[in-house]
């Protein structure tokens, strides 16, 4: 069975965004993903380390830690936020709905991370934080893996 795991965290800052997509990728490429996988996989990521930076610490900063695990032919990513956490979540992911309307905020994040991934759950608690766990099947895997 394939399975390995790694955790990394950072500073929430908009400039640690691309960073996190690219270890994500970086990880990603031992299933041996299309190029499509991967770019589906460095989208959603960047969507929940930026909703971490921007709703969960209001972009004043924090730690953003990401996990991310293989376990055949799936890779789970789970980016976690220690900030403001989410009240309603149900709300949180309908299409438009943003907590920063004043930055320009689309409010599709939540709809970009499950249009790329398999599925993504969302825990949160006001005032300690939100985890967002997503999982996706990478379809390239060999049997001989």
């Amino acid at each position: 069975m394939n399975s390995n795991e790694m955790s990394i965290t950072f500073p929430a800052l908009s400039k640690n965004e691309a960073f996190a997509r690219s270890v994500a990728a970086a990880f990603a490429v031992q299933l041996d993903p299309t190029i499509e996988e991967l770019t589906d996989v460095r989208t959603a990521v960047s969507e929940a380390v930026t909703n971490a930076i921007i709703h969960g610490y209001s972009s004043r900063g924090g730690t953003v830690r990401m996990d991310c695990y293989t376990d055949g032919d799936i890779i789970t990513i789970i980016v976690t936020d220690y900030g403001k956490g989410i009240a309603d979540i149900e709300q949180a992911m309908q299409p438009f709905f943003t907590s920063a309307p004043d930055l320009e905020r689309s409010g599709m994040g939540f709809c970009v991370m499950q249009a790329f991934m398999d599925s993504v759950e969302v825990a949160s608690e006001p005032g300690k934080g939100t985890a967002v766990k997503m999982k996706k099947r990478i379809s390239s895997v060999r049997a001989d893996g």
